[in-house]
């Protein structure tokens, strides 16, 4: 997170503190789970007070989901002129931050938290999923000015179902084959619904 913070005065708060309160979140996630952390706890543990933390962050949705964001790459969308070539990029891009161990922790932590706190899902779902989701239909919309894919085809479920079969192959993952490959395969027959052979 590359913000610059204010204080309500309008002088920067500070960068240290700010990453400090972020790491503690995401220990005491890791800890002790969403549902059991506090903000006095971890106010305690950034060595900050209470009303630091709320002169940054509203609630603990927004707090959890700008720290768990914290450890993530902004989304880079390529324009090579084909749908594939832009495509192939953002899977591989994809695989690559999401297979390392920090990408697998990542993952987890959105999972888990969401899966056990709606307001949390619908912040993160806010402020997060949405701005990738407008990222990647700039594929599809190139995709489609260009006649490549349909001029009727759902960007919204193509996305959701390409999320879910990635989210499927790193949790279950039902094949020997790379999960590049994998999902690939996955796109490839999902477009041939939708007009590509």
């Amino acid at each position: 997170m590359n913000k610059q913070m204010q204080s309500p005065s309008g002088r920067p708060r500070s960068p240290q503190v700010h990453k400090a309160i972020l790491q503690a979140t995401l220990d005491l996630l890791a800890e002790v789970g969403y549902q059991s952390m506090s903000i006095e706890a971890i106010a305690s543990r950034a060595g900050v007070g209470k009303t630091t933390i709320y002169r940054r962050y509203t609630a603990k949705e927004e707090l959890v989901a700008d720290a768990i964001e914290s450890l993530r790459e902004d989304l880079v969308i390529a324009d090579t002129g084909s749908f594939w070539g832009d495509m192939d990029i953002l899977i591989n891009n994809a695989a690559k931050k999401i297979l390392s161990p920090l990408g697998r922790q990542t993952l987890a932590l959105i999972i888990s938290t969401a899966s056990s706190n709606p307001q949390f899902a619908q912040v993160y779902w806010t402020k997060y999923t949405m701005p990738r989701r407008a990222a990647f239909s700039q594929i599809l919309e190139r995709a489609k000015f260009r006649n490549e894919i349909r001029r009727d085809a759902d960007i919204d479920l193509i996305f959701d179902l390409l999320s879910g079969s990635l989210y499927y192959a790193l949790i279950f993952k039902p094949t020997t084959e790379p999960v590049e490959a994998y999902m690939r395969r996955s796109m490839e027959l999902l477009l041939k619904g939708i007009g590509v052979g």
